[in-house]
């Protein structure tokens, strides 16, 4: 049986959590999950809808997923951010990735969004090769700034 893509939804967060935490172990960061499902139930689907995501199953199972929203730009005006793609681990290098990925593609062309943007750690190497198959441009200059939660609390 094939895979298909389709838009998650909340049955699905279970799952989409799972390889979440996946991704932050394969990170190196698995303590930084802190997003519990009730959390993402509310932002993907509640009042406060703040991301979609597509989900990539074959055989009713689960196996990767793509979670992106919007943001603004003062320069170019409305964009698209791809948060993660995220294949498990025991199906990486079988096109997933690549579909899911042209799946946000495709959103982003008929939402006429001015820049679509992800980021991509500079170790991981197969990513970037993936990414510089589609021509990304893959922009050393500028620097990530965070305020985590404790800090924003304390200010």
């Amino acid at each position: 049986m094939d895979s298909i893509i389709r838009v998650g939804n909340e049955k699905d967060i279970p799952r989409a959590l799972e390889l979440i935490k996946e991704l932050a172990a394969f990170e190196k960061a698995p303590s930084e999950v802190v997003v519990s499902i009730e959390e993402m139930i509310n932002w993907g689907f509640g009042k406060e809808k703040l991301f979609e995501f597509f989900v990539l199953e074959k055989q009713a199972r689960i196996l990767g997923i793509a979670l992106y929203y919007y943001k603004y730009s003062t320069w170019k005006g409305k964009c698209l951010f791809l948060e993660d793609i995220i294949v498990t681990e025991h199906e990486r290098s079988k096109g997933y990735g690549k579909r899911l990925f042209e799946e946000v593609i495709k959103v982003a062309k008929a939402q006429k969004v001015r820049r679509m943007e992800w980021q991509v750690l500079d170790w991981n190497i197969h990513a970037i090769k993936f990414y510089n198959r589609y021509k990304s441009k893959l922009d050393g200059e500028w620097i990530n700034c965070k305020l985590d939660y404790n800090q924003l609390q304390s200010w």
